[in-house]
């Protein structure tokens, strides 16, 4: 059922300092944001990490949405009691003066770090989801919603794809962020009305039954791969043509009666009177009925490596990739010295000539501040454009403790030169030197398997 699993892992519900949660989201860096939204929606939600290394999501209201500070805190404390493995379960929060915020467990595998809107309809194209990992998702959700229900907490505010996250087996789980009380904003959906329960258009309430509205709109996007309003999809099953509303990418891959039995559920879920939708435990018994491949892990249906295991393969890495990783800076300043100009044609421009060549002076004497005027005015003259400048101005700022200007010259030096892995070794060295471990990694391994193709033609 949807509350077994090896609760030992969780961790008990706490409360955490505004001064805690600065410092495991850099200062609410707009780097660290995950929320569809943006800066700019009443609330967001952060990615951090905290000081026991556990990653999380954190969640700011806007100043006037919790005014009732003890009311915040007795909602997050009872959607904090819940412990599943179908949710990313709410670990703390925190109330201090105006501030109000939540935080839960975050997954931190940058393959899977994304919701099933992304896997749906952002990447359908190129690697649709299959049918048995669909039926999944919609199962493990239904059983979310089923545990949340026999806890008291049926109610779940805009429950659409966007809310559902994947853990680092690849496991569907439903964010705990939609089971907090609709605070003072009044607004339980931000989704487009046509996509809303129509009691709540009328009543502007949420209940138990809206909730199985909004499943089914979300079996609808699993069967479509796309955000079909359901009045159109209704449109569709009543005149018998299910088979428009299913992904093209699909066909063959599942029989017609498994198809009608979900498009039945979805008609069901989607009825106008409230009273006449299935409730919560009625939908995990239908949707046990039609499961597939039940033996497969999820990480396997997803065609991703195993999120546990993938992040623990050593890279075979050479000298600079070393380097990188250890954040060397001096070894580094002795590879690009070694390297030259050699991916650089064209560079001797009377012009700027001078400004280049007392700029590489400078480097060689590591006078890594006067390497980066003379760099600054070759580049801002324009006439030239050297990835391998790039790559000394940013190993100069690093050396100066700027690690957010390096960033952007090794990135420059990329889109100048994008089959150079030294562009990518370089961005490796300096997310290491922001803090951002997962995607260090992922860059340094980029920079790896590039400089193992170059080497191999």
């Amino acid at each position: 059922n949807g509350g077994k699993g090896e609760k030992n892992a969780w961790p008990s519900f706490g409360e955490f300092s505004l001064e805690q949660l600065k410092v495991a989201t850099s200062g609410f860096s707009s780097d660290n944001i995950v929320s569809e939204h943006g800066e700019k929606a009443p609330n967001v939600v952060y990615k951090g990490k905290l000081d026991n290394d556990r990653w999380v999501a954190v969640k700011r209201f806007n100043k006037f949405a919790w005014p009732d500070s003890r009311q915040f805190l007795e909602e997050a404390k009872a959607v904090g009691s819940l412990r599943s493995e179908r949710l990313a379960n709410l670990i703390g929060c925190c109330c201090e003066g105006d501030e109000r915020l939540l935080v839960a467990e975050f997954m931190p595998n940058e393959t899977l770090a994304k919701h099933l809107f992304h896997w749906l309809i952002l990447s359908g194209e190129n690697q649709p989801m299959k049918w048995a990992m669909r039926l999944r998702v919609a199962l493990y959700l239904a059983q979310a919603l089923e545990y949340c229900s026999s806890k008291g907490r049926a109610l779940y505010h805009d429950l659409n794809a966007y809310r559902i996250l994947f853990d680092n087996d690849g496991n569907p789980r439903l964010s705990c962020f939609g089971l907090m009380k609709n605070s003072r904003d009044g607004k339980s959906y931000s989704t487009n009305l046509a996509f809303t329960p129509p009691e709540y258009l009328r009543t502007g309430r949420v209940t138990p039954e809206s909730v199985v509205y909004s499943f089914g709109t979300l079996l609808l996007d699993l069967m479509s791969g796309k955000h079909i309003p359901p009045s159109h999809a209704l449109d569709l099953i009543r005149g018998k043509n299910f088979l428009m509303l299913m992904d093209s990418a699909l066909e063959g891959h599942f029989s017609n009666e498994d198809g009608m039995e979900l498009v039945r559920l979805a008609s069901r879920c989607l009825q106008y009177e409230a009273r006449e939708r299935p409730n919560a435990k009625s939908l995990v018994i239908s949707l046990m009925s039609v499961q597939k491949e039940a033996e497969v892990p999820s990480y396997v249906l997803m065609g991703i490596p195993h999120g546990t295991a993938s992040s623990k393969q050593p890279l075979s890495l050479t000298p600079f990739g070393e380097a990188c990783m250890r954040i060397d800076l001096t070894a580094i300043h002795e590879i690009l010295e070694k390297m030259g100009y050699k991916d650089d044609e064209g560079i001797a421009n009377e012009e700027t000539l001078n400004s280049k060549k007392h700029g590489d002076t400078a480097f060689r004497a590591k006078d890594f501040a006067t390497a980066i005027d003379c760099y600054t005015r070759f580049i801002d003259g324009g006439t030239i454009v050297s990835p391998t400048v790039y790559a000394r101005r940013c190993l100069s700022y690093l050396m100066n403790d700027r690690p957010q200007e390096a960033l952007g010259d090794a990135m420059q030096a990329q889109v100048v030169s994008p089959q150079w892995p030294t562009a990518l070794y370089l961005q490796a060295t300096c997310l290491f030197s922001l803090g951002m471990e997962g995607d260090a990694q992922e860059t340094l391994k980029d920079g790896t398997n590039l400089e193992a193709k170059r080497s191999k033609n």
